[in-house]
């Protein structure tokens, strides 16, 4: 009895050995695993959620210059307009009303001193915070690209339309530069103002998410970035409208109001992609209507509008992120896409010199 007793109690001992070994590897593990969670959850949320874009045209059109400047001279050290804009935030606290071409003049003459932007940017505590957001903003609009030209005379003007039985060759030329176009195609008017944020009161009191550019009906609308087609169709604030995502996922371009009965350029679909430049529509009145195809606008423009993504999260939700893109379009007024009447039948135009990106590869 003593001795099976002894050997039972043996077995006991080895029992809650085992046992104990099983709950704790199962907390260690229950542990790790809720590590891990609150690790990708804090991952998942540590996106920006918030911008405010104050950059004037002028710092835009100043540190661009430079950027371009150094690439194409191909100088040693090349300045970066995105790496230029953030430092200049950090230095007037975010607020560009305060910029002063002599802080842009200063910095890059440290620059030229040998001092690097890591060395100058290392102390400032929302530096990465601004590089970001400028990236997301303007990450599309400056690079490498090859625009299509004519070896044609002056008769000719260049004249790239398919049905013109030019015999003059065409070829591309590749280019560093500004790379995103106006909305507006070239050699038609428009005028505009800063309101974005203004009061607007249809549906619900809400503000103005965009800049209103005023023309005339029938203007082409131009692609101002490659990318591709998200949303196509009717919206009752926005008419007849366009969303287009850039390639990288940061930046939604919004189009609306655009033309009556003939809103969109022959052949435009969802999912399809555009290369900056192209014509993608006419601009009209429509909108502020639930019934589809109503001019319910008082004036013909367009409404140009620009979304951060940051996360897909802030797509179609409360935590959307709109920009005032009245500096962007400012600074774009160097760069217009001229156009063409493709199509006399239909009334539709096209752009005349063609256009590759890396982007579209």
């Amino acid at each position: 009895m003593i001795k099976s007793f002894k050997i039972h109690k043996k077995w006991l001992l080895f029992f809650l050995l085992f046992l104990v070994l099983i709950v704790s590897c199962f907390v260690v593990y229950s542990f790790a695993n809720v590590e891990e969670e609150n690790s990708e959850s804090k991952k998942e949320s540590n996106f920006i959620k918030w911008v405010d874009f104050n950059v004037t045209a002028e710092a835009l059109n100043l540190t661009a210059n430079l950027d371009i400047a150094s690439h194409r001279s191909n100088e040693e050290i090349p300045y970066h307009w995105i790496e230029l804009l953030s430092y200049l935030a950090c230095k007037n606290g975010g607020d560009f009303k305060n910029f002063k071409k002599q802080d842009l003049d200063n910095l890059v003459s440290k620059l030229k001193n040998g001092e690097t932007m890591e060395d100058l940017t290392q102390d400032l505590k929302f530096y990465d915070y601004y590089y970001e957001s400028y990236s997301a903003i303007l990450g599309g609009m400056l690079g490498k690209y090859s625009i299509q030209t004519s070896n044609s005379d002056s008769s000719d003007n260049g004249n790239l339309n398919p049905d013109s039985h030019s015999t003059n060759p065409i070829s591309f030329e590749e280019k560093y530069g500004v790379k995103a176009f106006l909305p507006i195609a070239k050699n038609y008017s428009f005028s505009h103002y800063d309101d974005f944020g203004n009061s607007r009161s249809y549906g619900f009191k809400r503000t103005h998410l965009g800049n209103d550019l005023m023309g005339s009906i029938g203007t082409p609308i131009i692609a101002v970035e490659s990318g591709v087609i998200e949303n196509l169709g009717w919206n009752q604030y926005g008419g007849w409208r366009i969303g287009i995502r850039s390639f990288d996922s940061k930046r939604y371009y919004y189009y609306a109001h655009l033309r009556k009965n003939h809103p969109y350029s022959e052949g435009l679909q969802e999912g399809m992609s555009v290369k900056a430049g192209d014509v993608i529509g006419y601009l009209g009145m429509t909108g502020y209507s639930i019934k589809e195809n109503v001019n319910n606008i008082n004036i013909p423009h367009l409404h140009f509008g620009m979304q951060l993504i940051f996360d897909e999260s802030q797509v179609d939700s409360p935590n959307e992120i709109w920009i005032d893109v009245y500096p962007i379009i400012e600074f774009l007024m160097q760069n217009r896409s001229e156009v063409y009447l493709s199509n006399p039948d239909t009334k539709d135009y096209s752009r005349k010199f063609d256009f590759m990106d890396g982007n579209l590869e």
